[in-house]
């Protein structure tokens, strides 16, 4: 995994960090870890390397960071799923309704040629979930993945994994992202994901244990990693 999170990403200097992301991306995969940035440079961030991969102008990469405080709204959300005004916003072009990201929590983009692997959104969709089982495994936290419309991965009745994309030419962008350290409360300003029955929960809530995120982002990329590398090999 390639430490780039001394850069602090701005509207401005999206290009000056694609460029480092490009002279680096010499593998077939190749992560980044962009430590805690704002929502919007990383999402143009996200959008260059995007159209870049289709065109083949660079190798699949995954993205690994945690954001500033905000809530998206993915393309079919419903506004009224967001309960305050006080808080940033931003309207995205994946898929899901409402979700919060902020610091504690591992954000995960993945952008990859599925052409590579399989040109197929459940197989995606698995990938992720299977991964993240995998991690959550190690803590000793049993929980399961669903499928629509509670996709994402679970423990019990509460969310701890969420899960939203978006496929172009099966070219992958979003990703998933998993309650780490995250402080739960501001979860209370959304119905998340438009769920009303469940709840929300954090490796943290759960153990009691603060988890280091560049160890816990490194223990996601061997293993997501491994299940790329293990499916173009088959």
């Amino acid at each position: 995994m390639i430490d780039l999170s001394n850069n602090k990403l701005s509207c401005d200097n999206v290009d000056s960090m694609y460029s480092q992301i490009n002279k680096n991306s010499d593998k077939e995969i190749n992560t980044i870890w962009l430590g805690l940035q704002d929502y919007d440079p990383v999402f143009d961030l996200q959008k260059k390397i995007h159209i870049n991969r289709i065109n083949k102008k660079i190798n699949d990469v995954i993205l690994m960071l945690e954001h500033e405080h905000v809530y998206t709204l993915g393309k079919n959300a419903n506004p009224d799923h967001i309960l305050t005004e006080e808080d940033k916003t931003v309207q995205v072009d994946r898929g899901g309704d409402v979700t919060y990201h902020g610091p504690g929590q591992l954000v995960c983009y993945p952008i990859l040629d599925l052409n590579k692997y399989s040109k197929s959104v459940t197989w995606y969709v698995n990938l992720l979930q299977d991964t993240i089982l995998s991690i959550l495994s190690k803590y000793k936290i049993k929980a399961i993945k669903k499928n629509s419309p509670y996709t994402g991965v679970w423990v019990d009745d509460e969310k701890i994994a969420a899960i939203g994309i978006r496929l172009s030419k099966w070219t992958s962008m979003h990703g998933f992202s998993i309650n780490v350290n995250t402080n739960l409360s501001y979860y209370d300003n959304i119905i998340p994901c438009g769920i009303f029955e469940y709840g929300i929960t954090s490796i943290n809530a759960l153990t009691s244990k603060k988890v280091d995120m560049l160890s816990f982002a490194n223990e996601i990329n061997r293993v997501l990693y491994k299940k790329l590398k293990s499916k173009v090999g088959a």
